[in-house]
């Protein structure tokens, strides 16, 4: 029976090398897989999904109006797929969550998505929010604060390094704009 799983982990946790290193599984077996990421992300323009240590793929690229069961269900007429993998998944919309959930209950496609839990405020994104109440099965990835504790949580900077603690919950950016913190570091660096 094929499942809907939610990787999720801060920043720098390894997410897209993950899903970059299944999906290279995938494929030299043999199997077809198709990729996604959100079109919003334009951090790259050689690769639609780029790991910070330089593995990369080409994907197709979804927005809020993408409909992913069309789309997927579409490819998998033509080539069947052995699994389709979601990276930022984040900012899917609530109803995309839904329609990858049936990829995997009615066309028996695994579902691997991969993404942020919380943004640079500790609030729940829409996307993650969906695929922490109905995934099958979730998991975490860890990334490391400087103090060696787990890091959870996603700050995000400026220029200088100081604390930005209000602004749109969606600004693309890496390592220039966010640092993975523990909850305690976070907590202290936006001042309680």
């Amino acid at each position: 029976m094929a499942k809907l799983y939610f990787y999720y982990a801060s920043m720098n946790a390894g997410k897209s090398t993950t899903l970059l290193q299944a999906d290279f599984n995938y494929r030299e077996r043999g199997m077809e897989t198709m990729l996604w990421t959100a079109q919003l992300d334009n951090r790259s323009d050689a690769m639609a999904i780029e790991s910070r240590i330089g593995l990369g793929a080409d994907a197709h690229r979804f927005t809020g109006d993408t409909n992913l069961w069309d789309r997927v269900h579409a490819a998998h007429a033509v080539q069947p797929l052995a699994c389709v993998m979601v990276d930022e998944a984040q900012f899917l919309s609530n109803g995309q969550v839904w329609q990858l959930a049936r990829l995997a209950d009615e066309a028996g496609i695994p579902v691997i998505c991969y993404g942020l839990r919380t943004d640079f405020q500790g609030e729940l994104f829409p996307g993650s929010a969906a695929l922490l109440g109905i995934a099958d099965t979730l998991v975490e990835l860890k990334a490391v604060c400087h103090c060696g504790r787990k890091a959870s949580m996603n700050l995000r900077v400026d220029a200088r390094g100081a604390a930005v603690k209000a602004g749109a919950q969606t600004e693309i950016g890496g390592n220039d704009r966010y640092v993975a913190l523990c909850r305690k570091h976070f907590s202290e660096a936006l001042g309680g």
